[in-house]
C-alpha cells in the first residue's frame, strides 16, 4: 500500500509516519523499492507505569501477572487496579519489543534522525523531532539521497549488530532479511550468527532484562549503544 502510494503520487519526498511492530518494516521495505527520498519518524514509546511500587511495561508484566491472576496469586480486584496503571498514555510498547527494536533499527541504518528513536510518545522533544525530519527531508531532496545510497549491505550488518547488542525481538530477523531483500541484498540467518560471535550483549532492558524504555532513554539511547559498538 505503502509502494503503490509513493509510486502514484507526483511527490519529491516523504516522511514516514510508524510506530508499532510491522508499520515501521513495511514502511521501509515500500521505501527501498519506491526508492525516493524518504526519512522515517516514529510516535515513542509509552510512558512506563506504576503499580505498587513496582515499574511496570507492556507484554511481560501483563503474562506475568495473567498468570498470577488465574493461580489466584493476585485477585480480580489486584488486576483491575493493575489495569488502571499498567499504561497510562499513547505510544508503542515500553520494552524492547519489536516496535522498539524496529525503530531502534531504522535510525542505524540511518532512515531515521539519530537519537529520535527512543524519545517517549508525550516528550516535547518529539515534537522537535518531527521538526528537524521535515527540515532534513528537503535537504534529502535537494541531495538526491534516496534508500539505495542508504540501505547498504554495510548498514544492514550495523543493524544486525545493534540488534544483538540491543537484545532485541526475534522478529527482527524475519524483517531485516524482507528488507535487504527489496534492496536485493542477500541475508541469509547465517549472517547474524557469524556476526553474534563478536557483538556484545549491552542493553538491560525487559523482556530480555530489567528496564524499560524511557530509562533507555535517559541513559542516551541508541547513539549510547552505537558508540559502544563503534569499533565493531
Amino acid at each position: 500500500d505503502v509502494e503503490e502510494t509513493l509510486r502514484a503520487n507526483p511527490i519529491d519526498g516523504v516522511v514516514l509516519l510508524c510506530n508499532c511492530d510491522k508499520t515501521t518494516p513495511a514502511q521501509l521495505m515500500a521505501a527501498a523499492s519506491a526508492d525516493l527520498p524518504a526519512i522515517q519518524l516514529n510516535g515513542g514509546p509509552r510512558s512506563s507505569g506504576q503499580w505498587r511500587g513496582e515499574t511496570v511495561g507492556s507484554g511481560t508484566d501483563l503474562w506475568r501477572y495473567s498468570d498470577e491472576l488465574r493461580t489466584g496469586k493476585i485477585s480480580l480486584s489486584d488486576w483491575r487496579e493493575l489495569e488502571a496503571s499498567y499504561g497510562c498514555g499513547v505510544g508503542a510498547c515500553n520494552t524492547m519489543g519489536t516496535a522498539s527494536t524496529m525503530t531502534s533499527l531504522s535510525e542505524t541504518l540511518g532512515m531515521m534522525l539519530p537519537g529520535t528513536a527512543s524519545i517517549p510518545a508525550t516528550d516535547a522533544r518529539r515534537m522537535q523531532a518531527a521538526t528537524a525530519t521535515g527540515r532534513r527531508i528537503v535537504q534529502m531532496v535537494h541531495e538526491d539521497l534516496r534508500p539505495s545510497r542508504i540501505l547498504t549491505p554495510q548498514a544492514f550488518d550495523n543493524a544486525i549488530r545493534a540488534l544483538l547488542a540491543l537484545g532485541g525481538s526475534t522478529n527482527a530477523v524475519v524483517h531485516l532479511i524482507a528488507m535487504a531483500g527489496r534492496r536485493n541484498i542477500r541475508l541469509p540467518l547465517s549472517r547474524f550468527d557469524e556476526l553474534s560471535q563478536t557483538t556484545p550483549f549491552l542493553v538491560n532492558l525487559a523482556p530480555s532484562g530489567k528496564h524499560l524504555m524511557d530509562a533507555f532513554h535517559a541513559a542516551g539511547g541508541l547513539p549510547a549503544v552505537l558508540a559502544d559498538l563503534r569499533e565493531l
